[in-house]
């Protein structure tokens, strides 16, 4: 290596993250070094810079969780990554403890999270466990003429509600409404429709859902122009006309604002499954018995196996989800500005850093 490694670190809420140089090819036995290819900007990284979530790792702390990159460096027990294109888990769990044991890896007590947990992903090189690690096919990339930056996405955008569709256990025939359809529910939105689900999309954001009208969608609304029970409303008539069930729709909570999360608490029905997937520090008020009313559930989201990774890599690689349409690549010198872009909306498409190396 020529040029040294650089991360760039946030030191205090909302200041200028700022570039600092660093080591990384000392990793542990059980470790790699992944130089990076592309990060993703998302929500959670602005919860902590903008907003005040705290991280587990205390400041300064490189952000950053949705990384794709070859292996340049690897531990004595991880030779068998080296050179190899992977994504790196938004969340990886430990694999021993009890809870991974019993299947329930994404309540991992010791779990390790870029950019929370440990330095992230706005840098040139990070160095995590090998353990979990997906490997990337280039010659499948290369062939869907989709770059390795693009597919660091997968590591949260896509396998986030890859797991909650899965949790929800959506099939053929299913009433699905996706309330929020940028970022993440966007992807929800493809892949429920991909997995048989007639998908409904909710946002506010006349934009978006035109983005996602081609992309999955059956059916798209505007928050904006209806009121709560018009809303409700306009769902079942749609159901109606199209012999769909007028019971058990699935809802995916993805917006992670206030308004968003009673809109869709608001859809709930008999049998209705309710999958919170955005994240909001706001506090929501909403009458928990409509779930014991309507004999409904409300499903957490946190993560998503590693386990998971290829198959939903595997739907993108197949072209069942698309996911260059929806991203645009900056330089990772120009992470400030981007920052706030993003904080202000400014970008239609999910903003992936590439470094310069």
């Amino acid at each position: 290596m020529t040029n040294a490694a650089v991360r760039w670190m946030m030191t205090r809420q909302g200041e200028p993250l700022v570039a600092a140089e660093f080591n990384p090819f000392s990793p542990a036995r059980d470790e790699v070094v992944v130089e990076i290819a592309g990060c993703g900007v998302c929500h959670t990284d602005l919860g902590y810079y903008y907003d005040g979530v705290r991280t587990k790792h205390d400041l300064p702390l490189t952000l950053g969780h949705e990384i794709s990159g070859h292996v340049v460096g690897t531990g004595s027990d991880a030779t068998r990554w080296a050179g190899q294109a992977v994504i790196v888990p938004a969340v990886i769990p430990c694999g021993t403890c009890d809870a991974c044991r019993r299947g329930k890896s994404t309540i991992c007590p010791n779990q390790k999270m870029p950019g929370n947990d440990i330095h992230g992903g706005f840098a040139t090189h990070i160095v995590v466990p090998a353990r979990g690690l997906c490997a990337v096919d280039e010659a499948r990339l290369k062939s869907n003429h989709i770059e390795l930056a693009d597919v660091s996405v997968i590591a949260d955008a896509v396998t986030t509600p890859y797991q909650a569709v899965a949790q929800a256990g959506v099939g053929v025939g299913d009433l699905v409404i996706v309330n929020g359809v940028g970022g993440v529910g966007g992807y929800a939105v493809q892949i429920a429709n991909a997995l048989g689900g007639i998908v409904i999309a909710v946002d506010v954001n006349q934009d978006k859902l035109d983005a996602i009208a081609h992309q999955g969608a059956a059916l798209t609304l505007n928050a904006r122009q209806f009121a709560p029970r018009e809303l409700k409303a306009a769902i079942q008539s749609f159901a109606k006309s199209g012999a769909l069930r007028q019971t058990e729709w699935i809802i995916f909570e993805c917006s992670g604002t206030r308004a968003g999360q009673e809109t869709a608490f608001s859809l709930i029905n008999h049998g209705a499954t309710l999958c919170v997937v955005g994240f909001t520090m706001d506090k929501v008020e909403i009458r928990l018995s409509n779930l014991m009313a309507y004999h409904a559930r409300a499903l957490g989201n946190w993560g998503c196996p590693p386990e998971l990774y290829p198959a939903a890599l595997d739907m993108v690689l197949s072209g069942r989800v698309k996911v260059a349409p929806f991203v645009e690549k900056h330089p990772l010198d120009e992470i400030n500005q981007i920052f706030e872009a993003v904080h202000h909306g400014e970008l239609k498409r999910r903003a992936v850093l590439v470094p310069t190396h």
